[in-house]
């Protein structure tokens, strides 16, 4: 350890200017680079060489027809599994004094005073820490684009929004990383990555999401291992308008202003509505849950015969109103991930 102090004033910024660049005098050792074994190789790099995770490849598929529709006679949905070896616990269990925090941003000085019309007072979303089912099948979803929400909904599936995917060109995507049960670092099963999106449209999120993106920000994420054998699934069921106004819903996501996007919060018992003047098979949502950025991709889910379903996704929010997106197509994609890669 160097004992020589250096003393004097700090350099000025005009001597700054004038230090050059150097070359490094030897060749550095080589390391293992590895961030996830199954999306990048374990090739040996130079020590200070960023390595980046890759993407995956994406297939989309068309929406349903009027005709297609009317061949479908019963509501389009899949089944959700608990692990023997998980407990089950229908509240999430709220974090620990201890844990608590407070507000990551406060969103009256953020919005210089505006009001947030799409958190509505009271703030009725939830800060929750649980490893039980189906708590530990949400999770937080990360992009080169920025950080969301999403749930497991197969063995190697996940359901998030559209527009947290970093689409290429050629059907290429960004990397896309997927953490179940994250609390504030805690990954408890680890993490998991993209390699296959299923998508029935291609929303950017870039600008905002317009009228045809609403009915469409979804997608299923066909992940690199089988991560669901250990936290279970949900299952997913075709939204219809006869479920409209009803107290049923749940929503789940990590929200940037309470959280930081680092805890996740549960909100219940509130409505959604679907878009008269659209199908059943592909329709935006609106909803009053408390929404923040960071909780796009977190699913609407209600409970048939003590199951979880999930039945849309948060997509986007005006100032006056909260979106999701849902509908057969949503379940179509689902059942086409996990047929095609089980």
């Amino acid at each position: 350890m160097a004992t020589d102090l250096v003393v004097g004033q700090p350099m000025s910024a005009e001597e700054i200017k004038k230090m050059t660049a150097q070359k490094a005098k030897t060749t550095p050792p080589m390391i293992s680079p590895v961030v996830s074994e199954a999306v990048i190789s374990s090739e040996p790099v130079p020590l200070g060489t960023r390595v980046f995770p890759v993407g995956g490849k994406s297939v989309g598929f068309k929406a349903f027809t009027k005709a297609e529709l009317a061949t479908i006679a019963e509501p389009l949905e899949t089944k959700g599994f608990i692990p023997s070896f998980a407990d089950f616990e229908p509240k999430a269990a709220a974090e620990s004094k201890k844990d608590a925090l407070p507000a990551f941003i406060d969103r009256k000085s953020f919005m210089n005073g505006a009001d947030i019309e799409t958190i509505f007072s009271p703030d009725d979303r939830r800060v929750f820490n649980s490893t039980a089912y189906p708590w530990r099948c949400f999770g937080r979803v990360e992009s080169s684009l920025g950080s969301g929400s999403g749930v497991m909904i197969g063995p190697r599936h996940l359901l998030t929004c559209s527009h947290i995917v970093d689409w290429k060109p050629n059907n290429t995507t960004g990397w896309l990383k997927f953490t179940p049960a994250y609390y504030n670092g805690s990954a408890p099963f680890g993490a998991a990555w993209s390699t296959l999106t299923y998508y029935k449209y291609k929303v950017s999120g870039a600008g905002g999401v317009d009228y045809t993106e609403l009915q469409y920000d979804y997608v299923v994420i066909v992940l690199d291992r089988r991560i669901g054998d250990q936290t279970g699934w949900l299952g997913s069921k075709s939204y219809t308008d006869s479920w409209d106004g009803g107290l049923y819903w749940s929503h789940v996501g990590y929200p940037g202003d309470l959280t930081g996007g680092q805890r996740p919060t549960f909100q219940g018992n509130f409505a959604l509505n679907g878009a008269d003047e659209l199908a059943d098979a592909h329709q935006y949502l609106t909803h009053k849950a408390d929404v923040w950025p960071g909780q796009s991709g977190g699913p609407f889910f209600g409970w048939w015969n003590s199951s979880p379903y999930a039945v849309a996704i948060q997509s986007a929010h005006n100032a006056s109103a909260n979106f999701a997106s849902g509908g057969s197509d949503m379940v179509n994609l689902v059942i086409r991930a996990r047929t095609d890669h089980p």
